[in-house]
């Protein structure tokens, strides 16, 4: 038996007669009882925007949903019944739009059902109507609509125009606004306007008005109307015939009936409820929305003030996992009715802390990822469960306006190495760029009308339950960035689908996603890992490849070159940003740990040291103490200004003196002795803390990572090099805090008049005995200009010749040169390697001309 439908290149292609098309049409006009019939031409361009793999594949697959379109899809173009001819061993007739138009408005002049045209101008409207009533003279005209490209892109002008058509009693609807406008205009407008039959025959309103003229006969016979065409309009149709048309006719040729593992998930319509507020953990909830916080006091009332709005009618669980902020936003979340806040155990990452937040989410349809730095519009939360009901699609992101109430370009597609390659030649994407030389889409088009997606930015999507089942936990190895990539990816290789619906809106102001030259580096690194999870090493080195041309051709920009350095040193990727975890300490009966922070005329960088570690204090979770040594500034009065911190002040200008004042004031184990210019996270402090109560380890120290921004070139490669050596990253020297328990300080009564007290406390122990944690890392602001490190290095220098024998200090310094050596691995690490020797010397050097000083050498260029 002869199909009735058959696919090609991924369309659905209806076979029919010329008689059979016209009585279906007018059947469809006179039986108002059934859903409205569309009415598409398919050919190469049809294919191209609408076949398998194109940016509109499945968009007008609404048919079978209550009230949509039902379309009739007819061969159009020459290859089209040719691949129908070979696929059911018959000839089938090519019905264009401009073949079928003259028979439907006889037909309907016959039967008295009234005829409307949307599209065209209004010149060409004129001689429409004027050739209309001489070559149908009793054809009942409803109206003419011209409207402009912006009313089209604009979706309620859009709406506005469907209800001024369905006033006017529009049988027929002929709709020419071109592929492929018209086919998305119609499904999702064409019920609005009343219409029973609506005509997508792209120019042919030109064709009746006599403004193009056909090909002649035999040209359309031999399958060469395109080239006619192309020769009377080259400027408009270049791109369709000889850009886009070749893929898409080896898609006719070498694609028949669609293979496809779409697995539609199974949605209902949400049902009225009078459910207001937020769901509690148990029972079930219509939508658990996740949300992963760091640091976003300041954003999180507007996005729960959202929230609340969409709650009425709608049972929404509301997840926070918090990141280790260490500001208030845990307080702010715990003073919220309905939230259910959880900490995460560290800073542990984008994907991380939705896996935290998910293992919550309890009896839920749908799993909303939300940033925390989003407001959600009205009725967003409905629109993205309708769109998941009509395509049955696993996953659903809404339209993201940036501050400015502008569409934030949020789409994106596959990565490949031919998009990283145009990225990188082409720069910026702009909308004239084929999809195949850049990986976001920036045309407006995409934005206006719902469609399926590889994926989007991961700032807000709705995840199916059946998806986040099949799935499972987000890839934690992507600590940021990439993680909704590979998200997408496996959603897509499960079989399920992701649309973007442009109805659904968010507000994203960007107020919570920070940049730094070490995320910028990360975002680059973390593509490539990507690549290496799902393609073979070959296609990944050549992606990595293009990723280098990048940031190759752009290393003017200091950003730029610094994510260079780090594509070319695979060994450096360890440094980038990465997961960090601590104990989830409440607030307890006594403190967990003392903080002792010296500080000696530190006004400029102690309220950026407190702010960090004054939460713990308040809370009770340590006890802060800040001993202010020989001050002459402000330093302690802005101390005493952080609720719970405790300050001694002494005359004396001696961090020995202050050290051993506050051991003399504290009153818990372990101690963690922190310099007044050092950021350390509580989390860092809760780790060291835990990793001190083990057996066997007496010191410790939280990782740490130099912050070289706004260094000078000569102070970077220096950092860069003494990064590399191991003994810098086993030590307890170097991070500006080290830590001991009570048995551990047993070791030594008091400390010793030393300059360098942390390379005492080193030497104080053995290797088994100490412990470096990686936790979330202590951040050490370097000296920005070569005679500011010079400054530190004379300090260190003179420190390190107190604590060492001339004998010790020329095997360590033996030792130095030897871990340095090994260092260098190409141009680069022996220029960082030769900066780092020098600057070395010299600092020794002139520690040796100075003589001993009680003076402390202060780095002025980071106060």
């Amino acid at each position: 038996m002869t199909p009735t439908r058959i696919f090609v290149g991924g369309c659905p292609v209806d076979l029919r007669e010329l008689d059979e098309v016209i009585e279906t049409i007018r059947d469809r006009t006179g039986s108002p009882g059934h859903p409205p019939l569309a009415v598409a031409s398919v050919n190469l361009d049809h294919v191209h925007h609408f076949g398998s793999g194109s940016r509109w594949f499945g968009s007008l697959d609404g048919a079978g949903e209550p009230g949509s379109i039902e379309w009739l899809n007819l061969i159009d173009g020459a290859p089209i019944a040719s691949q129908a001819g070979r696929e059911t061993g018959r000839a089938w007739p090519r019905l264009a739009g401009s073949d079928l138009i003259g028979p439907i408005l006889a037909a309907a002049e016959r039967d008295g059902a009234s005829v409307g045209f949307l599209g065209g101008d209004t010149a060409t409207h004129e001689l429409l109507r004027s050739r209309l009533a001489h070559d149908h003279p009793a054809l009942r005209l409803s109206g003419f609509w011209a409207p402009s490209r912006d009313e089209l892109g604009d979706r309620e002008r859009s709406a506005t125009i469907a209800r001024d058509i369905a006033s006017t009693d529009t049988d027929i609807l002929v709709v020419g606004l071109g592929k492929p406008r018209q086919e998305l205009w119609i499904t999702e407008h064409g019920v609005a306007t009343g219409a029973r039959v609506l005509l997508a025959f792209g120019a042919v309103v030109d064709f009746l008005a006599d403004r193009i003229d056909r090909a002649p006969g035999w040209v359309a016979a031999v399958g060469m109307e395109w080239a006619w065409r192309l020769a009377h309009e080259p400027k408009r149709l270049a791109r369709r015939y000889l850009v886009d048309g070749p893929p898409a006719y080896a898609a006719v040729r070498h694609r028949g009936a669609p293979v496809t593992s779409d697995r539609p998930v199974p949605v209902s319509p949400l049902e009225p409820s009078r459910h207001h507020g937020f769901a509690p953990a148990d029972g079930h909830a219509d939508v658990a929305v996740v949300v992963v916080t760091f640091n976003s006091a300041d954003h999180l009332d507007e996005l729960l003030r959202s929230l609340r709005a969409e709650s009425g009618g709608l049972r929404l669980r509301v997840i926070v996992a918090d990141n280790g902020s260490t500001d208030a936003t845990l307080a702010r979340l715990h003073d919220e009715p309905g939230v259910i806040a959880v900490e995460s155990g560290g800073n542990v990452g984008y994907a991380a802390g939705i896996n935290t937040a998910l293992r919550l989410v309890g009896d839920a349809d749908a799993v909303l990822v939300l940033n925390p730095d989003l407001v959600v519009e009205r009725g967003a939360l409905r629109r993205l469960h309708e769109r998941m009901v009509v395509s049955g699609a696993g996953v659903v992101v809404p339209q993201i306006l940036d501050a400015h109430g502008e569409i934030y370009p949020s789409i994106r597609r596959e990565p490949t190495i031919t998009r990283a390659v145009g990225d990188a030649l082409l720069g910026s994407p702009s909308a004239g760029r084929p999809a195949w030389s850049s990986e976001i889409d920036v045309d407006q088009e995409s934005y206006r009308h719902a469609h399926r997606i590889d994926w989007a930015t991961g700032a807000a999507l709705l995840i199916h339950r059946d998806v986040v089942k099949s799935i499972g936990d987000w890839d934690t190895r992507f600590f940021l960035y990439s993680e909704e990539t590979d998200f997408f990816r496996r959603v897509r290789d499960a079989g399920f689908t992701a649309w973007y619906e442009p109805d659904a809106r968010v507000r994203h102001d960007q107020g919570g996603s920070g940049s730094s030259t070490e995320l910028l580096s990360l975002m680059a690194v973390n593509r490539i890992r990507y690549m290496r999870k799902h393609h073979p090493a070959g296609y990944s080195s050549a992606f990595h490849a293009a990723v280098l041309l990048h940031e190759a051709l752009r290393s003017y920009d200091p950003a730029h070159r610094a994510t260079l350095r780090v594509l070319l040193e695979q060994r450096s990727w360890r440094r980038l940003p990465k997961a960090s975890r601590w104990p989830v300490a409440p607030a307890a009966d006594r403190p967990v740990a003392s903080v002792i922070v010296p500080a000696h005329n530190e006004q400029a960088v102690i309220a950026r040291t407190l702010s960090s570690i004054a939460p713990l204090a308040e809370s009770g979770r340590a006890e802060v103490i800040v001993v202010c040594n020989g001050c002459t500034d402000a330093t302690a009065e802005i101390a005493r200004g952080f609720a719970g911190v405790r300050v001694i002040e002494l005359a004396a200008p001696s961090k020995t003196a202050a050290l051993n004042a506050g051991d003399e004031a504290a009153r818990f184990w372990p101690r963690l002795y922190l310099d007044a210019d050092i950021d350390v996270h509580p989390g860092a402090i809760l780790a060291v803390a835990a990793q001190l109560a083990r057996d066997g380890c007496l010191a410790a120290r939280p990782a740490f990572r130099y912050d070289t921004v706004g260094s000078t070139a000569l102070v970077r490669a220096y950092y860069r090099a003494r990064s590399r050596l191991a003994s810098t990253n086993a030590a307890l020297w170097g991070a500006g805090a080290y830590a001991l328990n009570e048995r551990g300080h047993e070791r030594f009564t008091r400390f010793p008049e030393l300059t360098a007290d942390d390379l005492f406390v080193d030497q104080t122990f053995t290797s088994r005995e100490k412990r470096v944690v990686e936790t979330e890392p202590v951040r050490v602001r370097t000296p920005r200009t070569p005679t500011a490190l010079l400054t530190v290095l004379t300090r260190q220098s003179r420190g390190n010749s107190e604590a060492k024998s001339a004998a010790v200090a020329s095997s360590s310094t033996r030792s130095t040169m030897r871990e340095l050596a090994a260092t260098v691995r190409g141009p680069l690490t022996a220029f960082d390697a030769a900066v780092y020797a020098i600057f070395t010397v010299l600092g020794r050097r002139a520690a040796g001309s100075a003589g001993p000083s009680s003076r402390w050498e202060t780095d002025s260029s980071t106060r």
